[in-house]
């Protein structure tokens, strides 16, 4: 199985992103219900790999259809605000 990138990343304010790219080695998706990106931090600080993009290292979230085994299966994942949270904007509900 491979990780997935996170293809887009539309949570400006984080501490990884850069012109949209989160450069996190890796990324943890949600709680046991809520598709959340737990790696999101705001310092004022960037930080991260710039020559990386993060993949999907986890998914707590064991309702999604791309969640198999805590691991995702998307070919690639979508994060950005939705209502005050950085989210997985790929989340499917089953």
């Amino acid at each position: 199985m491979n990780m997935p990138k996170v293809t887009r990343c539309d949570a400006t304010e984080c501490s990884y992103n850069m012109q949209n790219v989160c450069h996190a080695l890796a990324i943890t998706v949600g709680d046991e219900t809520h598709p959340r990106c737990d790696t999101f931090m705001s310092v004022g600080k960037k930080g991260g790999d710039m020559g990386a993009t993060a993949k999907v290292g986890a998914c707590k979230v064991a309702n999604c259809r791309y969640n198999q085994s805590f691991e995702c299966t998307a070919s690639g994942i979508q994060v950005g605000p939705e209502a005050d949270e950085a989210d997985c904007l790929t989340f499917e509900p089953m």
